[in-house]
């Protein structure tokens, strides 16, 4: 199994599929207006396998149909990266993205399993503890005093910064856990959706795993016609009675876990084979340069994980940087109103709405650094919205006694506020009323509670 590292433009904040909890921070300075799409130059040659995209590789058109999805065996992993890019790779390990999934450890998973703090009770008569056993962490149901159901926890999703959800495998399908971790109160919840009943049939799907991993090879299923069954990512449902059965299958080895430098760059093994050979060759080649992609083609890549709900036309795992992305899914019509959009999942519908974005050639990555961790840096968060937010352009923050209250350090907090999710919520034990999570919206604009709110606790 490969780590893999990330790359160019993604998003600062979170994403959490229906597998549960996973928040991103990343960041990254601001980039000039985003050049025309490459062409190819003469000296391109295809792949021997044409899967994996070159630094010159146009989207997919007619002319130029999307090739199959790549295989295993065209990923290097982030250790790879690490050989050339080593500065990138030492600071990318540190963000949310790379944590998004992970095998299950003793140092990964942010729950207690200290008794008295390792069981979420469901009611007088049943509840589930989370327990060390053998050098392994089950999550085990107890129902009328007798032991039930005992699961492992193979996997974690959520990086933890506000949460992380568990799943386990069964043969080579995967599960969710009934229990996952809730950061803001530091203790066990029921996992985002789930009745205050014990669930462990809850399945995973590619759709599941396209976002929440670099890769997981899925393993064919007969009886699906063309592989090409369609899922809703970011909620529970489920499109196809395939789907809904809990019936793809995964290589249990197969797996690059995390959001890495190769989600971004494309599959790299080509690439490294092709430079180690030729050290004098300094144009990077068989990899995908972010960099020389329009800026749709940035956006798109960013939407495949933090667009919503995308039912998807092409199988899991297809799409690949610089690809079109309405190629691979049914994409929904951009909304006219932005507080309709929930602040979980669609960071892409919330942002294509502000003046900001609409005024402007900004992508994603004008203000978000993937290789790096920026968790709480408003500063510098701030300075990149001053970049075109300035007296110069008589466009600045218009609020009296800027100087007093250091509005510099933090245009975020009152033009991107924290808000509660009317998508993810979970149940605290003992409660019948979820939870709401929150998170930081993306629409721009001014928000004047939130305002008055900051200005009040500058005050004190």
């Amino acid at each position: 199994m490969l780590k893999a590292c990330h790359y160019r433009s993604l998003w600062v904040i979170c994403a959490i599929g229906v597998v549960g909890f996973l928040f991103i921070t990343a960041a990254m300075p601001a980039i000039p207006v985003t050049p025309a799409t490459p062409t190819i130059p003469a000296t391109y040659a295809p792949p021997a396998t044409a899967a994996t995209p070159t630094s010159s590789a146009l989207p997919a058109t007619p002319a130029n149909p999307a090739p199959p999805p790549a295989q295993y065996s065209e990923f290097a992993g982030s250790l790879a990266c690490a050989s050339c890019h080593k500065d990138i790779y030492d600071t990318h390990i540190h963000t949310a993205h790379y944590h998004t999934s992970e095998p299950a450890n003793e140092n990964n998973v942010k729950g207690s399993f200290a008794e008295g703090k390792n069981t979420f009770q469901f009611n007088d008569d049943e509840y589930i503890a989370m327990e060390r056993r053998d050098g392994r962490m089950y999550q085990v149901d107890y129902s009328h005093g007798k032991q039930g159901r005992t699961q492992s926890i193979d996997i974690t999703t959520g990086s933890g910064k506000r949460g992380q959800t568990y799943l386990y495998w069964e043969d080579n399908k995967l599960f969710q856990l009934p229990i996952s971790y809730f950061t803001p109160l530091d203790r066990w919840t029921n996992s985002p959706g789930y009745l205050n009943i014990a669930r462990f049939n809850r399945p995973i799907t590619s759709r599941c795993l396209e976002c929440h991993s670099t890769w997981f090879q899925k393993i064919p299923d007969p009886d699906a016609a063309g592989g090409n069954s369609s899922t809703t990512g970011h909620t529970e449902g489920l499109q196809t009675p395939n789907d809904a059965a809990g019936n793809d299958e995964f290589s249990r080895t197969n797996i690059i876990y995390g959001v890495d430098c190769e989600k971004c760059h494309g599959p790299g093994a080509r690439h490294i084979a092709f430079h180690k050979d030729n050290p004098q060759e300094k144009q990077a080649r068989f990899i995908i340069n972010t960099g020389k992609l329009s800026r749709q083609q940035n956006l798109d890549l960013c939407r495949l994980c933090h667009g919503g709900a995308l039912v998807k036309t092409r199988p899991s795992f297809s799409f690949m940087p610089g690809d079109t992305l309405s190629k691979f899914f049914q994409l929904p019509p951009n909304t006219t109103d932005p507080h309709a959009i929930d602040v979980h999942g669609n960071q892409y519908g919330l942002l294509v709405s502000s003046k900001c974005f609409q005024a402007s050639q900004m992508t994603c990555g004008t203000c978000h650094n993937p290789h790096r961790n920026e968790e709480g840096m408003l500063a510098e968060y701030s300075a990149r919205c001053m970049n075109c937010h300035n007296s110069e352009h008589n466009n600045f923050c218009k609020l009296k006694n800027k100087e007093k209250y250091n509005i510099a350090a933090n245009c975020i907090d009152c033009h991107m506020p924290e808000l509660t999710s009317r998508a993810i919520m979970v149940l605290q034990q003992g409660e019948n009323t979820p939870t709401p999570a929150s998170m930081r919206t993306h629409y721009i604009t001014i928000y004047p509670e939130e305002t008055k709110r900051y200005l009040s606790q500058k005050n004190k």
